[in-house]
């Protein structure tokens, strides 16, 4: 079998982890993972090994879905002890780091009186000195600043951690990821290697290219006694070929939840990818096997797991030539940067993209939007939306920014003109703001309080202003986790009583009253666009050409 060209089965789930914890974002800036390991993951293992049975209750109830309870069908109690014992030892700088960043907090709040903060770097803690910055705002609030670029090339980022779980999918049910930590069974590999390792891209290249045993055993280091298992992951069957988008206009093809791929002849664009493997389903969908051999470009709106899933970008690394994210606000704790993120896990031309800044290529442009809202009112920086020209028409991508003020929209509008078609996020309940950022919070925010800072999108009337504002001729809504292969990092149920429902339900109606086309997605849906005339002039200033081209 080892002379044979085999390819990578279209049902392999390749999930990243670390620390045996699902990859997500705030687990690999290394500020961000310290805090999540100290008050995510080490609470939430020691509230399951002292009552399992409530964890064990919790997850079967729809109503505590997401929430803080380790997922098994069988008690896990010894490993999990194992576990907890294995972070305390392999992670005390990471634990120590935590501690230091809640002591930091407490002395600048006693002692930084709006004198000068000089005499109080002597009293940072140790393992931070030289990687924090003190600072005021103008109101005299003191406050930090990260060096994060440093982060990266101190002890506390250690990649030695990362992993690959491998297994084969048939169904769309896979338990909620965030909560629980990664044990492996019968059948599984895990692959203890960092996400930029080279052998990865070789690894997701057989999806379409096949090769060898031997070939893919040396590129990804695999160790002997996973032969067996490794190899049955592998198939002689080949999938079917991708048939590329060569109209004169473009394609726009709906993937579920905030994924949308753009085709023309000039251009790939990918924006938020989080796609589902193939398996035989009941639910119509586009999987990996329908994206086209290069993407020119990914676009990431923001830093949340349903937007920037790390499953689906290391599968899709050897084919994109640029990813383009939002600018980070530089060194705070709750926004880490997602360029240093990228390029840490082997992404080579990450493109980093403020409000208003444009980057062209032949026949289209990509305009970075202002973003408000979704983030608990918190200090976040690193969001945007997006104008996407191609073929003439302009699409504007507004994941799950709240139209907070329309003011905002007004002064785009006067800026980017007309637009033909909106994708917008509805999810107007929301988690609370501790949802994603309570590890990070050094001092307990009062609960009415992070109930009424919730991580919500527009709502109807929100969502209404923004339309006709830009005069949109098609409004699409997405980003409602409705699609059942999203479980797993999503964590949503909606009936048609639930007020996205509801208030989609009244967008939608409104703007077919307007003639404007309009649905919800779900799903899959394609759309060919028609070629028109050229885009209008974009007053937005550009990004460096030399960086972009596509």
């Amino acid at each position: 079998m080892t002379e044979q060209k085999m390819y990578l089965k279209p049902n392999v789930v390749v999930e990243p982890l670390i620390d045996q914890w699902y990859a997500w974002a705030h687990l690999i800036s290394p500020a961000t993972a310290a805090m999540n390991i100290v008050d995510r993951h080490l609470k939430i293992m020691d509230s399951y090994i002292r009552t399992p049975q409530v964890h064990a209750a919790a997850v079967r109830n729809p109503k505590m879905l997401g929430g803080p309870f380790i997922d098994y069908k069988s008690p896990k109690v010894p490993e999990i002890k194992a576990l907890i014992a294995k972070t305390k030892e392999e992670r005390s700088q990471m634990i120590a780091f935590s501690n230091a960043i809640k002591e930091l907090d407490e002395m600048l709040r006693n002692e930084a009186k709006g004198y000068s903060l000089h005499p109080l770097y002597e009293k940072i803690p140790e393992i931070l000195r030289g990687y924090v910055e003190l600072v005021y705002d103008l109101n005299n609030q003191p406050s930090f600043r990260l060096i994060e670029a440093m982060l990266y090339q101190s002890p506390f980022y250690d990649d030695s951690t990362q992993s690959l779980a491998l297994s084969l999918i048939s169904e769309d049910d896979r338990p909620f990821i965030l909560s629980t930590p990664r044990l492996l069974e019968e059948g599984e590999v895990q692959l203890y290697r960092p996400f930029k390792h080279a052998g990865i891209d070789e690894l997701f290249r057989m999806k379409t290219e096949p090769q060898t045993y031997a070939y893919i055993k040396e590129k990804l280091e695999i160790e002997d006694e996973l032969d067996e298992a490794f190899q049955e992951f592998l198939t002689t069957e080949a999938p079917t070929p991708y048939p590329a988008y060569e109209g004169p206009g473009m394609r726009w093809r709906y993937f579920g939840h905030a994924c949308i791929l753009l085709e023309s002849s000039t251009a790939n664009i990918l924006l938020d990818p989080v796609l589902s493997y193939t398996y035989e389903n009941d639910i119509s969908r586009y999987t990996y096997d329908d994206l086209p051999d290069v993407i020119d470009y990914v676009l990431i709106s923001h830093n949340h797991q349903d937007h920037i899933l790390f499953e689906t970008m290391l599968q899709l690394r050897h084919k994109v030539r640029h990813v383009i994210v939002p600018r980070c606000g530089g060194g705070a704790l709750q926004d880490p940067s997602l360029k240093l993120l990228m390029e840490s896990i082997g992404f080579e031309s990450v493109i980093e993209m403020d409000e208003m800044e444009t980057v062209e290529f032949e026949n289209g442009r990509i305009t970075g939007l202002p973003f408000f809202g979704e983030h608990g009112d918190l200090n976040v920086r690193t969001k945007l939306a997006y104008n996407c020209e191609l073929a003439g028409k302009k699409l504007v991508f507004a994941a799950d920014s709240c139209n907070i003020d329309n003011y905002l929209y007004k002064h785009v509008h006067r800026m980017v003109g007309d637009a033909d078609v909106l994708f917008l996020g509805m999810e107007c309940d929301g988690a609370p703001m501790s949802w994603v950022y309570g590890p990070l919070l050094t001092k307990p925010l009062d609960r009415s309080m992070d109930q009424d800072r919730r991580l919500a999108g527009s709502n109807y009337e929100r969502g209404s202003a923004i339309i006709d504002t830009f005069n949109f001729k098609e409004a699409y809504v997405y980003a409602l986790g409705q699609e059942p292969w999203l479980n797993y990092i999503m964590a949503v149920k909606y009936t048609d009583e639930s007020n996205p429902i509801i208030a989609s339900n009244r967008l939608i109606e409104e703007c077919h009253e307007k003639g404007i086309i309009s649905e919800r997605l779900f799903g899959e849906r394609e759309i060919l666009v028609p070629k028109s005339a050229s885009p209008a002039p974009n007053l937005a200033p550009e990004v460096k050409p030399e960086l972009v081209e596509a």
